[in-house]
């Protein structure tokens, strides 16, 4: 309706009296400055986030300052949106991120939806992105992953994985070298490889200017010259809040029997 508002910002207020007609009056003001409301919905508990377009900053700058006179609410947050704030509003609360290491965020099983929605977005972004992903077997990694690329309406390849059988590419064709695509790599399997070409593979497209994703993140730096620093994400997805991520399995002689076979069980 309003083509030249083509700013898109992420507005997130405390509700500090819920009074009957707040959010109307809210939406009028926006809508007098010249602000759209594209979608809102409420974040957390007393707290509203909304997605905003407009034509100039400035206008959200004024209602910033107007909004100190509003006793009703208190602002809390006007950003370009990040990926938390999408999901955030999508879904009515935050995904967990960690207090202290801002790349580390975790999901359980029962979030897989909004895990989802999150990698798809992440694999919507250009140029390299590194993601890595720690569970136990059979929690859905690999069918999250997937499902993110379906969502993102991208192709992806496994480059090593333990799906159906163990699967170490050595090389890729010449039209699998697309930064549309979306690169799987099963950091047990690819850390135990003693195939030259497989590893040198991993190499090459660590560097091509794609989104790979690392199965296994901790085991993949074992056995490559990397390091958790190299990853621009690391998701964390358990059974539930309690259940611990351990690699003794991956580490016995057999560690890439019975890994994910469970594909289609698993969602």
């Amino acid at each position: 309706m309003y083509p030249e508002r083509n700013i898109e910002q992420y507005m997130e207020y405390e509700i500090l009296n819920n009074r009957p007609g707040l959010l109307g009056d809210i939406s009028s003001l926006l809508g007098n400055l010249g602000i759209s409301i594209d979608t809102i919905n409420g974040v957390e508990n007393r707290r509203r986030g909304l997605l905003l377009r407009t034509d100039e900053l400035n206008k959200l700058k004024r209602f910033e300052y107007m909004s100190k006179y509003i006793d009703d609410i208190n602002i809390l947050k006007v950003r370009k949106p990040q990926v938390r704030d999408r999901l955030a509003v999508r879904h009515g609360r935050f995904i967990k991120r960690d207090e202290e290491d801002k790349k580390l965020f975790r999901f359980t099983r029962q979030e897989i939806g909004i895990l989802v929605d999150f990698l798809a977005e992440i694999f919507q972004e250009k140029g390299h992105m590194l993601i890595g992903i720690r569970g136990m077997p059979r929690v859905g990694k690999t069918e999250s992953i997937v499902a993110g690329s379906v969502t993102a309406k991208k192709k992806w390849l496994f480059l090593s994985s333990t799906l159906i059988k163990q699967t170490e590419r050595t090389s890729l064709l010449k039209g699998e070298y697309d930064q549309n695509n979306v690169f799987i790599i099963d950091g047990a399997v690819t850390s135990k490889s003693m195939d030259e070409s497989h590893r040198q593979l991993i190499r090459e497209i660590m560097s091509f200017p794609a989104i790979k994703v690392v199965e296994h993140p901790d085991l993949f730096i074992e056995g490559m010259d990397y390091s958790l620093s190299d990853f621009d994400y690391i998701i964390e997805l358990r059974e539930d809040e309690n259940q611990e991520i351990t690699y003794e399995k991956h580490r016995k002689q057999h560690w890439f029997e019975d890994e994910d076979m469970n594909f289609f069980g698993g969602m």
